[in-house]
């Protein structure tokens, strides 16, 4: 069963850049009001200007007093939140011996702890309305074990639990939590990087496209498979 996104109102972290922008411009096509938060203003203004003046919440995620505050901002301008996109996060290449703890508690911070504090922020708002959407952005590498690359996978699948256990929690207060699983994604994680062996990147575009079937459907998980973009992928079941 999908739903449609016209008129409903969704929150998405990262929305600067990547997957993040290309999920909000393509709310906005579909009729929908895209709030968009990220740390960097300047582009979140840019953003707005292209999207009918989309309300634009300047918020670190890692932070949840601006959380909340982003939660708020959107209640006080549209009255409700009837979806979330946990986009927001960080990429990070190690090799086990070469972790630093406090850099893996930073980005655990980012990729996880945010995940849960958003969620934390619009549940009030969702279960006053009774329903709600929630797409928590995860990765392919979690299926894809790779040596010199343990620590941004690992907050992953923290994500990954998070959203699993998240779903069944809140079935009865009727919010779908999904998790989307995209493979490598041209996006600023790769900037001036190399691309695993053997893989092409997706376009932002591409997988804001199964963003936007999540919010429609609900469903619990979308992997996008690795290789060339599918013609006609993702069909909305």
């Amino acid at each position: 069963m999908s739903d449609t996104l016209e008129d409903k109102v969704i929150i998405v972290t990262g929305a600067s850049s990547g997957i993040g922008r290309a999920t909000a411009r393509l709310l906005h096509d579909a009729g929908a009001h895209p709030v968009l938060a990220a740390r960097r203003a300047d582009r979140l203004q840019v953003l707005s200007e292209e999207l009918d003046g989309a309300l634009a919440v300047p918020t670190d995620v890692t932070v949840p007093d601006q959380v909340n505050a982003l939660a708020q901002a959107t209640v006080e301008r549209f009255g409700r939140v009837d979806g979330l996109v946990n986009n927001a996060g960080a990429g990070s290449f190690h090799a086990l011996d070469g972790l630093e703890p406090a850099a893996f508690l930073d980005l655990l911070n980012l990729n996880v702890v945010s995940v849960v504090s958003a969620i934390q922020a619009v549940l009030p708002h969702m279960r006053a309305a009774g329903r709600g959407r929630i797409v928590n952005i995860s990765s392919g590498a979690t299926q894809m074990p790779m040596a010199g690359n343990c620590l941004y996978p690992a907050t992953k699948v923290a994500v990954n639990w998070l959203s699993q256990v998240g779903r069944m929690e809140l079935a009865d207060d009727n919010v779908q939590l999904s998790m989307v699983l995209p493979s490598v994604t041209d996006t600023e994680f790769y900037a001036g990087g190399e691309l695993p062996a053997g893989l092409v990147a997706h376009s932002p575009e591409y997988v804001a496209r199964v963003v936007l079937r999540a919010l429609r459907t609900g469903e619990e998980r979308i992997d996008i498979p690795h290789g060339p973009e599918q013609p006609g992928f993702p069909e909305v079941p």
